[in-house]
């Protein structure tokens, strides 16, 4: 994952080796085995490899069965492996059963390629045995390419900046030109489209976890993860993540497969590292928040680029297994959890309190443990016009009580609702909601009810293009009004599981909404003369009866 105002500079592979513990193992321990081993870590897998690779592994062991997660733009199917003892057939298998699914997703972006050679050999060392005790506790499903149509525009010239492997990788977009990596809401891609459903929806993990390569600050250490960040998710999934999971996923990692870990992150001042350290942004658009948002523990993994290439797939490898550890470990737990989070949420939805809110400005600040990182001295250097180029150095340096800015407050709330009216008749609306498995009624009488709703005074469109789309920002004006609805409006109660999710479509201020996406465009843009619009979205607040029936 690219960042921007990174630096990169080549740091040699010895200065990293010593990080990772590198098992030694032959040929004949490990058939069948990946691209990446039997090149000697200096090329990576294409689809058919993958493929081939998994039809291998359904021949030798029955607690592999594949589905199929989508088909790619450019037809290539994205195969998701389930894993089980015995291997469920569908969802419905585990009715009585109280294994829990955990998902791991590989290769969204397709020049970062180090979980999808460390998925494959996880799933071939779990069905040959190796690691077969996970199955006890756990159904795990494994979707190592993630996008297919990125994979096979290999080449040596894509991602240069990092160390190998040396044939090359494949591009980040997928067939449709879009990162996968920001459609977590507004669903343009069969890929994400096909999590949502075929993942997400049918299987309901209680854990995801995303894998990239980052480009970024400097530091010794190979392996780096975040959780899902947005502050309109369950508070107590996040402090659970924060204040649990993290030191005890960090510290297991290190002792058991020595392998060094840190939260991700890049130095907000690379000039004084000890300023602090800060994660990518809390929007949904990227899936582990988006995950975050549906009330499941969700991970980023950003693995290192300028370690070699074996030590990125062996650390990577590592912290599949020592997350597979502690969801074994600490199963009873997170699932208890997660159903205290959803029965949270329905019951805001049925009777918000004053204190219930949407966040639609935040703040950053550090969570409660420090970090230490293990970095390298920087020089700062003069360049032609003045400028400054910050540049790494061999030296390696110790960053001591270094603070995490991984924790987002509210800054500007509004009242949480308890539902949404839609007054207007949009089909690419409600299919946006059905598709995320949000429940949607319909009113099959006219009603007449007060609402907020919003006066749009000003709407900006982004002077350039992002994924397709001139996203919006609105400002504008809340007021209470007592408005009629006809039969035929859309109502979303939030008194649903998924009503995080739901808000942030569906609120005006929302910052990766419907309304950002354009989805609301021609209802708000003023065809003849002047004047504000209403957005056609409106917040319910106070118990009312509605005559309705769901949306098929």
């Amino acid at each position: 994952m690219r960042r921007e105002g990174s630096y990169p500079v080549t740091i040699s592979a010895c200065m990293l080796a010593v990080l990772v513990s590198i098992p030694s193992t032959t040929t004949a321990q490990q058939e069948p085995v990946t691209v990446a081993e039997a090149s000697n870590f200096t090329a990576t897998s294409k689809h058919s490899d993958v493929m081939d690779f998994i039809r291998q592994l359904q021949q030798q062991s029955s607690l592999l069965r594949v589905e199929t997660l989508c088909t790619s733009a450019e037809g290539r199917q994205v195969p998701l492996l389930v894993i089980g003892e015995p291997v469920p057939y569908s969802p419905a298998d585990l009715r009585y059963d109280d294994r829990a699914v955990v998902y791991f997703q590989a290769n969204i972006h397709a020049g970062e390629v180090e979980g999808k050679e460390a998925a494959l050999m996880l799933a071939r060392d779990i069905v040959q045995g190796k690691t077969a005790y996970y199955l006890d506790r756990l159904v795990i499903l494994i979707a190592p390419i993630f996008n297919a149509d990125g994979n096979e525009r290999i080449s040596p010239n894509n991602r240069r900046n990092q160390v190998g492997p040396e044939q090359g990788v494949g591009i980040r977009y997928n067939g449709q030109n879009l990162d996968l990596n920001r459609d977590g809401l507004k669903m343009e891609s069969p890929e994400v489209q096909g999590l949502v459903q075929n993942v997400l929806s049918r299987w309901d993990p209680i854990f995801f976890l995303d894998s990239h390569t980052h480009n970024g600050s400097y530091h010794q250490e190979p392996v780096t993860w975040t959780w899902g960040l947005n502050p309109n998710g369950d508070t107590a999934l996040l402090d659970y993540m924060a204040d649990v999971m993290m030191s005890a996923i960090n510290r297991h990692i290190a002792e058991k497969y020595n392998t060094f870990c840190i939260p991700h992150g890049d130095f907000m001042n690379v000039g004084n590292p000890e300023e602090g350290w800060v994660p990518l942004g809390p929007q949904p658009r990227y899936l582990s928040n988006y995950v975050g948002l549906r009330n499941r523990l969700s991970v980023l993994n950003e693995n290192y680029p300028y370690a070699d290439y074996e030590t990125r797939v062996r650390g990577c490898y590592n912290l599949f297994l020592s997350f597979l550890d502690y969801l074994h470990d600490h199963r009873d737990e997170i699932v208890a959890m997660l159903r205290a989070a959803d029965r949270k949420t329905i019951e805001r939805g049925l009777n918000p309190a004053e204190s219930d809110v949407f966040i639609v400005e935040y703040d950053r600040e550090a969570i409660r443990e420090r970090l230490t990182i293990l970095g390298y001295e920087m020089e700062i250097t003069e360049v032609e016009g003045g400028r400054r180029r910050m540049s790494v150095t061999d030296r390696k340096k110790t960053y001591s009580d270094v603070p995490y800015y991984a924790r987002y407050v509210p800054k500007r709330t509004v009242h949480f609702p308890r539902g949404y009216l839609i007054e207007v008749q949009d089909q690419a609306v409600l299919e946006k909601l059905l598709q995320h498995g949000i429940t949607v009624e319909r009113l099959t009488k006219p009603a007449e009810v007060e609402v907020e709703s919003f006066t749009v005074s000003q709407i900006t469109a982004s002077g350039r293009l992002n994924q397709g789309h001139y996203t919006n920002a609105v400002q504008g004006e809340y007021s209470l009004v007592k408005k009629e609805f006809p039969a035929g409006t859309l109502f979303v109660s939030t008194a649903q599981p998924l009503a995080n999710v739901a808000a942030y479509l569906l609120e005006p201020e929302s910052d990766d909404g419907l309304l950002v996406w354009n989805f609301f465009d021609r209802y708000l843009a003023t065809q003849w003369g002047r004047g504000t619009r209403i957005y056609p979205v409106h917040r319910l607040l106070k118990p009312v009866n509605l005559v309705k029936e769901t949306v098929r």
